[in-house]
């Protein structure tokens, strides 16, 4: 299905969720409705390719052992340094949120589906979730999640628990969802559930251009 392009702004829907959740199982889904997905994740690594100048702050910063012989940034040495100094953690957020935000506005500002998503497992944590008009969650119970990333990514449910942690609380989540997509069977009942909110936000899109 496509649509033709807005003269105005789309409306955003926020899509988040934990981890083993199915995020981008829903994004995908959403993506072959025709609908345009800006993923916060994707833009992260953008902002910090090879020229950017991002990169070279942080070449600056943590010296030219953080960066791989390619030129590209070495993204496992840089986790090792910043999970061990939370001063550094802070200072290489102040560089990179702003950008990354910056370059989310002019992806959701250049998208021409009726409603435009913006995928992201930070939305909630982070001043993202401003940037929403509307955040539907996707909700897994925890022995999901357990099952699911463990087998995914071949970690014990031990790792995966302690990932689990550090992410807000399913009940955090969901307090703060306007619409919830409970995860926890088969891809075609997702399929049923994202299909049923695309129609809905078509219909809150229409509405809202016509107000």
């Amino acid at each position: 299905m496509t649509f033709t392009a807005h003269s105005i702004k789309p409306m955003v829907i926020g899509l988040t969720g934990g981890i083993g959740s199915g995020k981008s199982a829903a994004t995908a889904i959403f993506e072959s409705l025709g609908v345009e997905v800006v993923d916060a994740d994707v833009l992260s690594r953008v902002v910090v390719e090879p020229g950017k100048p991002a990169l070279l702050g942080i070449a600056q910063h943590f010296g030219p052992e953080i960066i791989n012989q390619n030129g590209t940034l070495n993204r496992s040495k840089l986790r090792e340094l910043i999970f061990a100094n939370a001063d550094e953690k802070k200072w290489l957020e102040a560089l990179l949120h702003p950008l990354i935000r910056q370059e989310t506005e002019r992806c959701l500002n250049a998208a021409t589906s009726p409603y435009v998503i913006l995928s992201s497992p930070l939305l909630l944590e982070t001043d993202q979730a401003a940037l929403a008009e509307r955040i539907v969650l996707i909700d897994a119970p925890e022995s999901v999640q357990l099952a699911r990333t463990s087998a995914r990514d071949g970690v014990s449910p031990e790792a995966v628990s302690a990932i689990m942690r550090s992410q807000l609380s399913r009940i955090e989540r969901i307090a703060k969802a306007d619409d919830i997509i409970v995860n926890d069977q088969d891809l075609a009942h997702l399929e049923r559930s994202v299909n049923k909110l695309h129609d809905e936000y078509i219909r809150l899109a229409t509405t809202r251009d016509h107000t």
